[in-house]
């Protein structure tokens, strides 16, 4: 059974002086533990629904898997009788990427006790150099053409069905050369709603997707870019505003940087932008 994405509770509302009762919408937060070959990698805070391309996602930005075979299963852990275990979802690869499962987790907790996770300076110049072994820049700047990013938006949001009724969610949506959107997912977690985008497009084996563009509905973080660039998806729009390190990753990897896409006008940063080092 489909886990609830939404739950109605109690709020009292101020209006023209007067208080008055009366039930909202609420998005759900529930942990997700994500585990490969059956043991604990990590668990993320998300909104119910598509919990299995979050996964792949997330699997692909931590380098684990690289494409859709790396995958032999990927399914929600049942026991039977305890609902918690739709709240688990277990990886199991294949070949090489099993054999180095054991030592991927060590490093992987590792990484966890020691990088912050808001990319600080020192951890994130870090980050940049270590991204260049498993996601090299691309080839060439892409192609930008303003008149096709303008659009995104107003389509981004028609699309966002849960935050019509709650307001309190994030998307992603990834839009296909000619402009096509693809693929749209919320969360209340910015990340998790690019994670299952990018795990939608790698369940079915449409990556790398040469001409994408990744669209996010709020600010742009260095993460967001991270997650882009091994997905090879190479131009990123943003609603609001990217972060000093999000241009930086940007602009060394080649890709293209939009932000303030909204209301008929967009700025810019990455190829032809400026930013302060």
């Amino acid at each position: 059974m489909a886990r609830a994405r939404i739950v109605e509770v109690g709020v009292s509302s101020l209006n023209a002086g007067s208080l008055q009762s009366r039930p909202d919408a609420v998005a759900v937060e529930e942990p997700l533990e994500i585990r490969l070959q059956d043991e604990a990698l990590a668990v993320v805070m998300r909104t119910p629904g598509h919990d299995l391309e979050l996964a792949a996602g997330f699997l692909l930005a931590e380098g684990i898997v690289a494409e859709a075979d790396d995958l032999v299963t990927l399914r929600h852990c049942e026991d039977g009788t305890d609902e918690a275990y739709e709240n688990v979802v277990n990886a199991t690869l294949s070949g090489a990427r099993a054999e180095s499962a054991g030592s991927l987790l060590a490093r992987r907790k590792a990484e966890r006790s020691t990088v912050t996770s808001a990319s600080c300076g020192v951890c994130g110049k870090r980050s940049i150099e270590s991204l260049q072994v498993d996601a090299p820049p691309f080839d060439a700047q892409p192609e930008l053409r303003a008149e096709s990013f303008l659009v995104m938006p107003h389509r981004l949001r028609e699309a966002q069905a849960v935050f019509d009724k709650t307001g309190g969610l994030h998307a992603a949506g990834v839009f296909d050369s000619e402009g096509r959107l693809l693929v749209v997912r919320e969360d209340i977690g910015r990340h998790n709603a690019v994670d299952k985008c990018v795990g939608y497009l790698l369940m079915r084996e449409m990556l790398p997707m040469q001409g994408a563009t990744l669209m996010v509905s709020g600010r742009c973080s260095f993460e967001i870019v991270q997650k882009a660039l091994l997905a090879r998806i190479q131009t990123i729009c943003a609603v609001s505003a990217p972060s000093s390190l999000a241009i930086e990753l940007a602009e060394k990897s080649r890709m293209g940087l939009l932000g303030f896409v909204r209301e008929g006008s967009l700025n810019v940063y990455c190829p032809d932008g400026r930013y302060v080092r």
